[in-house]
């Protein structure tokens, strides 16, 4: 393992905290519209695209959710996939 780093806080390093915490939020808040009344499958994409601005793991379930809605519109206009 890597000793931790000891120095000033960048930059690159609060922008990533701060993208962390704000797509965390909304990531959490769409999460709990699942059972809550609202825009539940709004929110977690949009939680997941603020995320995708600084991680890969963020990316790769943006476009899952991104190709299974389209799979699902699909499936309900009566087009094959």
């Amino acid at each position: 393992m890597r000793p931790l780093r000891r120095g000033p806080l960048t930059y690159r390093w609060a922008r990533r905290i701060a993208v962390a915490i704000v797509g965390g939020t909304v990531l959490a808040i769409g999460l709990a519209l699942i059972v809550l009344p609202g825009p539940a499958f709004a929110v977690i994409p949009l939680g997941l695209a603020i995320l995708g601005a600084e991680f890969a793991w963020a990316r790769y379930w943006l476009r899952k959710v991104k190709q299974r809605s389209a799979d699902l519109l699909d499936l309900i206009k009566g087009r094959p996939s």
